[in-house]
């Protein structure tokens, strides 16, 4: 049996998909009627990754107990780029 083919990778191949007419027409307008699979795609790629991250954040809480929230927000200051604010109210 082959390997599974990570998302992104191998043949593109159609599918067929039910949406919300709605939904169809905020596509259509946001990409055109050509860009659609490939927003999609993109959608469906990032989805399977926060899918997969919120695994790896449970597996871990599971072996090393909760995040430190305090822990969490320092490291965010610092993505943002307030590092000052953040050894300032350490």
């Amino acid at each position: 049996m082959a390997t599974p083919l990570p998302p992104g990778e191998g043949p593109v191949r159609p599918v067929s998909v039910s949406l919300h007419e709605g939904t169809i027409a905020a596509l259509r307008a946001r990409t055109g009627k050509r860009g659609m699979s490939a927003y999609v795609e993109a959608l469906i790629q990032r989805q399977l990754e926060r899918e997969r991250l919120r695994e790896l954040i449970e597996d871990a809480e599971a072996e090393h107990g909760p995040v430190d929230q305090a822990a969490v927000e320092a490291k965010r200051a610092i993505l943002r780029g307030d590092e000052a604010d953040s050894v300032d109210a350490a």
